[in-house]
């Protein structure tokens, strides 16, 4: 069975032109999970796949990974066929942050009657999550505010950092295999992203030759992270994944 982590988008929050960093797991072609939905990621998903979503995971709540979530809302309440069938899964700590964001205006619907979340099969999670007979690992990052970023991996396929800075410790426990790991990576680094010296500085080679980097903040900069020997994930790229291997016993 093929799998592929399709990148609908990989720019940073000001990097329009590249896409609202997103991606799809994909399992023999049929999408199984989105991770993360930002102002133009629905469209993108839609343009692919001509249906929405059946499951999201929310790595984090700045607006460029959670603004899509009104777009799908709208959708999925004016179908009743569709309400309630797409999971959103969160880490508990950051459902408080994505009722702030994005489910606490007054009145979802201006003709009144409608719960955000009852759009929704919200599911918060802290260690993980299982989805179709997979058990995701659900990770802290360093972005911001120590409980507000989660990475997501998925034992001997991938991991996702989602928005971080460099996380050695973090990724030594999550890559036992031939995992690709999809980082956040930038040509400079600041207080919130990782940057290519941050990369160079705290990974060791065998781990940085594993990376793929997104989320930078143009076509140009992901050239010359290319030129330095660095695998780059573009917009619409699918990338082939290992194999994922079979839950644990306990990952639940």
């Amino acid at each position: 069975m093929n799998w592929h982590l399709h990148f609908l988008g990989v720019g940073a929050a000001h990097a329009v032109a590249l896409g609202s960093s997103a991606a799809v797991l994909e399992r023999a072609g049929v999408p199984l999970l989105l991770v993360d939905c930002g102002p133009d990621t629905l469209d993108r998903y839609l343009a692919v796949y001509d249906a929405l979503p059946p499951a999201v995971f929310i790595t984090h709540t700045h607006m460029d990974h959670v603004a899509g979530l009104e777009q799908l809302f709208i959708r999925l309440w004016l179908d009743p066929h569709l309400r309630g069938t797409t999971r959103i899964f969160a880490h508990a700590a950051l459902v408080p942050w994505l009722q702030a964001r994005v489910g606490d205006y007054p009145g979802a619907l201006a003709e009144g009657g409608a719960n955000f979340w009852e759009a929704f099969r919200l599911v918060p999670c802290t260690r993980g999550f299982w989805l179709d007979g997979l058990w995701f690992d659900v990770f802290a990052t360093r972005h911001h505010v120590p409980g507000t970023s989660y990475g997501l991996a998925l034992d001997g396929s991938f991991v996702f950092t989602g928005d971080t800075r460099p996380i050695p410790e973090v990724l030594a426990s999550r890559v036992g295999g031939g995992e690709v790991i999809a980082h956040d990576c930038g040509l400079v680094g600041n207080p919130s992203h990782t940057g290519i010296d941050d990369v160079e500085r705290e990974y060791p080679q065998a781990l940085r030759a594993r990376l793929l980097l997104y989320h930078y903040g143009s076509a140009a900069d992901g050239d010359a992270l290319a030129s330095l020997g660095y695998r780059i994930a573009r917009p619409g790229e699918r990338i082939a994944l290992p194999a994922p291997m079979e839950p644990r016993g306990d990952a639940g």
